[in-house]
């Protein structure tokens, strides 16, 4: 679980979340995770069967709904402090699915990690418009407090572009997620493609 690691995010997308996801795993992403907040749930539904498809040589992720990463068959949920609980997510899922848990400080990440998260989405790191909800940004510092203390992968997210991406590697962080900066611009591939040539320029395998 290292590299880039691509979210879903039809507002901002110019393209749609097909022809995005389309993008991401044509220029190696191994990990997506759809999200979608607004739609009813049959449109969820619908749109996680098709992503599904393109993501058979992908890990694909399902974000806060369990019942439609159960109906879909994905490879597992990411859970916010707000979702439902790991652990029960965890008696639905079985252990052979991936649960990724958001924290926002390192006591969410040692409860989440000793509960049997299989990966931390660390947020926000930078200020971010992507999620207003997200909170106070906390820099690089929580990363390498967490790295610390931390064993499973963590995942950086909120505010990163190509001009910090390289420090947020650098502290720490396995992978990382920038959503505006990738799939508000008319060529996705080439942006995350910036993104994967960084984490190569820092000696970290994607």
């Amino acid at each position: 679980m290292k590299g880039y690691y691509f979210i879903t995010d039809s507002k901002l997308s110019r393209a749609g979340n097909e022809r995005d996801v389309l993008s991401a795993v044509s220029c190696g992403v191994k990990i997506v995770q759809y999200r979608n907040k607004t739609a009813e749930t049959r449109q969820i539904y619908e749109e996680a069967v098709r992503l599904r498809e393109i993501c058979r040589d992908s890990l694909f992720l399902i974000n806060d709904r369990v019942d439609i990463a159960l109906a879909v068959e994905a490879d597992g949920v990411h859970l916010g402090q707000s979702d439902i609980p790991c652990l029960a997510a965890r008696k639905l899922l079985g252990y052979d699915k991936i649960i990724g848990v958001t924290v926002h400080n390192l006591a969410e990440a040692l409860l989440a990690e000793s509960i049997g998260a299989d990966y931390l989405g660390v947020s926000p790191i930078f200020q971010t418009a992507t999620k207003p909800d997200a909170g106070k940004p906390s820099g690089i510092r929580l990363i390498e407090e967490i790295r610390a203390e931390i064993d499973i992968p963590l995942i950086a997210i909120g505010g990163i572009n190509h001009s910090n991406a390289s420090e947020v590697v650098r502290a720490g962080a396995d992978g990382l997620c920038a959503i505006s900066c990738v799939v508000a611009r008319e060529n996705v591939k080439d942006e995350i493609k910036k993104f994967q040539e960084i984490f190569l320029a820092t000696g970290r395998e994607i």
